[in-house]
């Protein structure tokens, strides 16, 4: 059982942010009103968009987990960032969905990294 927790945590991940890549890239309405609020549409919805999946596809891989869940860090702090400063918590009556999502997204790409963190390349011992 043990060492099915990093897969599931991986997949999960994953699956997070690959299910939102349709609203990204059909250009939905909630999507576009969010990168528009924070100046980056459409150029930062979809290029976060192709970063995303990227990160969840290396998420996948057994030797680039940790360079997933590092992507992943980095887009969802940016994302969290986002929602502190200038989006708020509710966007557009979620009810805070959104922002409760990259939380948990952050704090299991956290706990993946760390589990991974002895596949870092740059910090391996030769």
């Amino acid at each position: 059982m043990k060492k099915y927790i990093p897969l599931v945590l991986r997949i999960v991940i994953a699956i997070i942010l690959i299910q939102t890549l349709r609203f990204k890239f059909t250009a939905h309405e909630d999507s576009v009103y969010i990168f528009e609020t924070v100046g980056l549409e459409p150029y930062g919805r979809i290029g976060i968009g192709i970063v995303e999946l990227i990160a969840g596809i290396l998420l996948l891989i057994p030797k680039t987990v940790w360079i997933g869940a590092s992507l992943t860090l980095g887009i969802i702090g940016g994302a969290i960032l986002m929602h502190l400063t200038q989006l708020g918590i509710e966007v557009r009556n979620d009810g805070g969905v959104l922002f409760i999502t990259a939380v948990v997204t952050f704090i299991l790409a956290a706990i993946v990294l760390y589990m991974y963190r002895k596949d870092i390349l740059f910090l391996k011992k030769y």
